[in-house]
């Protein structure tokens, strides 16, 4: 369960991707855009053919390129992404925080804070995925169903809106931009 107390997502003390505590108060008063991310996809063995997850494939390029996208022309602007690696999906996440630091950076490009690897489901889902999960559920049920799953948070820090990993990050661009410039 969340915190008892938590009322926004600026109660919450995450880890970053080096293990050094980070509260989320930092961010306070800027829209965000939380992430549960993966760099990795997987090749499967189906009848002893070789099958590469080319959706999966597509969704990490294509997300991982659109927040670049958003984070360079908004980061400056009260706006921020926090990104959450996460392995529960295909084993999509395999490596170490320093692996996925690596591949993040130099394969994506990626200049937005990369946080500590989390479950976002389960009884071990870190608290701030909990949280997220309570104030908005999904179409089918509260549960992640898949990484790069987006939430929308307002400046001040409420949970505003959740959309799946198939939408494209440059598709709530407007969303983004309307939060930024309310007061």
């Amino acid at each position: 369960m969340a915190e008892p107390s938590s009322k926004s997502v600026y109660d919450f003390t995450v880890k970053d991707i080096r293990g050094n505590d980070v509260n989320l108060s930092q961010y306070s008063g800027k829209v965000l855009l939380i992430v549960n991310v993966a760099s990795q996809w997987n090749l499967y063995i189906i009848n002893g053919v070789s099958v590469m997850s080319f959706s999966s494939i597509g969704l990490t390029q294509t997300n991982y390129k659109e927040l670049s996208v958003l984070y360079e022309k908004y980061r400056n602007q009260e706006f921020d992404i926090l990104a959450f690696p996460c392995n529960q999906f295909l084993g999509q996440e395999p490596g170490t925080n320093e692996e996925i630091q690596e591949v993040v950076c130099t394969r994506f490009k990626a200049e937005f804070p990369i946080f500590d690897k989390v479950e976002v489901n389960g009884k071990n889902a870190a608290p701030l995925y909990q949280f997220l999960k309570e104030q908005k559920g999904g179409l089918f049920g509260d549960g992640i169903k898949w990484n790069f799953t987006k939430f929308l948070v307002n400046k001040e820090g409420k949970v505003v809106e959740r959309y799946a990993p198939t939408t494209s990050p440059l598709k709530i661009e407007k969303d983004i931009d309307k939060l930024i410039q309310s007061s």
